[in-house]
């Protein structure tokens, strides 16, 4: 994050949790890696089958520390930080192995540590490290990291920005009762309380209709309109954007004098405090998101969730650590950026879908400077729903993908109850990603169709002493390798 967003205060307070975790990792190594998530991209499932699978020793081949044999014991232990709720994995992990239910996304922040005893891989190593290494997985919303940019935006500019891709495509139509509403409004009259409200409410619900499954857009902001929390029906959650703004100040008492405030304190009150006491500590980060669910949903869906990941990726401050940064200017070295739900496609089409995450974030990358900066992109899945086979139509083999679709998923004019298994051909991925940027524009024909349908949680064995066959997964441990490999050396 560019230093002009944050105060010398802020500077000075991150720089002591910084020097305060440099201390406390001298005797005890830790790592810590944020995950988040766009909507419906799965970050609960991600951590409770990353963490069950390291706890119930998990088929993961690619993470060279466990295939070697190195480590030698793995546990979960009490959090560090006191004041932040703990990740509840052991109700999530019931969720997903005994009820085959998804388990809920987690609208809070929250947090669990993982440690692992390790030999190292360096007979060097081995005189000067401990040989253990505590992971910290520090989980937050996805709408939480998209307010970070509002950091280096005024409300001139919020509203601006904010207004013009309301105007666009889709949104115009689901924006129209929220700028109607502004058209009716002189933001230099006197502020009231009621025009506020009524501001404030329409605007979140043009932002929720935004984010329906139907429409799947993914940009935005703010975060806490959607998942207001304590804060509901604060001041600092009761303003609204304002179109075509005056050049000259707002006039004391104003309408949009109180807009401003209040946008103002929005940044005080819940961005910043998120930013200095959680994102500028971490060291790695992953992004999930589900491509699939835009894909669904067509090009504006797409293009919107390619906006969103440059914003995103803008919030990073990615490169290597040196001493000096993590005690001052702590920088996270490596992003991962995941498509999940691999598994509601056919492995012929796994490489393709990453080659779509690739595309997504090209741009991003490019724009702000990132290229080579420790940023990886893949297609996984945290909890593998189906099974692949293949069936005989017309003389033809077909890849399918077998599971149980949820209940009330339909197939044509099929309406699943969630106990039958049914074969699924979900279509093919196109090779080359950029049909799916330019199918409006005459370059393409159109979008290729591809059929998603929701699976429930695989069934899967347990004991009487408790659960013992672990999660599958699709490249769950190629994650781990990128994000945690080297620090177990």
């Amino acid at each position: 994050m560019p230093p002009s967003l944050t105060s010398l205060t802020d500077d000075a307070r991150i720089a002591l949790d910084n020097l305060s975790d440099r201390a406390a990792g001298l005797v005890h190594p830790s790592v810590r890696l944020g995950v988040t998530g766009l909507s419906r991209a799965g970050k609960t499932v991600f951590i409770s089958s990353l963490v069950h699978n390291l706890l119930n020793g998990g088929r993961l081949p690619l993470f060279e520390p466990v295939r070697s044999g190195r480590v030698s014991s793995i546990r979960l232990e009490p959090q560090p930080d006191d004041a932040i709720p703990r990740f509840q994995y052991e109700d999530h992990i019931q969720a997903l192995v005994r009820d085959r239910v998804w388990p809920e996304s987690t609208r809070a922040i929250s947090q669990l540590r993982i440690t692992l005893d390790y030999e190292s891989a360096s007979g060097w190593s081995r005189l000067f490290t401990p040989g253990r290494l505590s992971i910290d997985i520090v989980d937050y919303p996805g709408e939480w990291l998209l307010d970070l940019p509002l950091l280096g935006q005024n409300y001139r500019t919020f509203s601006e920005s904010t207004v013009a891709l309301a105007r666009t495509g889709i949104r115009a139509e689901l924006s129209k009762e929220w700028l109607g509403l502004c058209a009716s409004i002189d933001p230099d009259a006197p502020a009231e309380e009621t025009t506020a409200r009524r501001l404030a409410e329409a605007f979140a619900g043009y932002l929720k209709a935004c984010k329906a499954d139907e429409r799947s857009l993914s940009t935005l902001p703010p975060g806490r309109f959607l998942m207001p929390g304590d804060l509901d029906g604060s001041p600092a959650l009761t303003f609204a954007p304002l179109p075509d703004l005056p050049d000259q100040h707002a006039p004391k008492g104003s309408l949009r004098a109180m807009m401003e405030r209040r946008y103002e304190a929005y940044k005080s009150v819940v961005v910043k405090p998120f930013f200095r006491e959680h994102f500028a500590r971490l060291d790695r980060q992953i992004v999930l998101i589900d491509a699939l669910q835009a894909v669904n949903r067509g090009q504006e869906a797409i293009e919107d969730l390619e906006r969103a990941l440059a914003d995103v990726l803008a919030c990073f401050r990615p490169g290597s650590n040196s001493l000096f940064s993590a005690l001052i200017g702590r920088r996270i070295d490596k992003v991962l950026v995941a498509a999940t739900k691999a598994d509601h496609l056919h492995h012929e089409s796994h490489g393709r879908l990453e080659r779509l995450t690739a595309r997504l974030v090209d741009r991003a990358i490019s724009r702000i400077g990132m290229a080579g900066a420790g940023i990886d992109v893949m297609a996984l899945a945290s909890v593998r729903a189906t099974r692949e086979a293949t069936v005989n139509q017309g003389g033809e083999a077909l890849p399918v993908i077998v599971g149980t679709p949820m209940p009330g998923e339909r197939i044509g004019a099929e309406n699943f109850d969630g106990d039958r298994k049914t074969a699924v051909f979900p279509g093919d991925l196109p090779e080359n990603p950029e049909i799916f940027f330019h199918a409006l524009d005459g370059n393409a024909k159109g979008l290729p169709e591809i059929n998603f349908v929701r699976f429930r949680p695989p069934a899967l064995e347990d004991n009487p002493s408790g659960i013992t066959m672990t999660v599958p997964h699709i490249r769950l441990d190629r994650a781990l390798q990128f994000l945690l490999g080297d620090r177990l050396a």
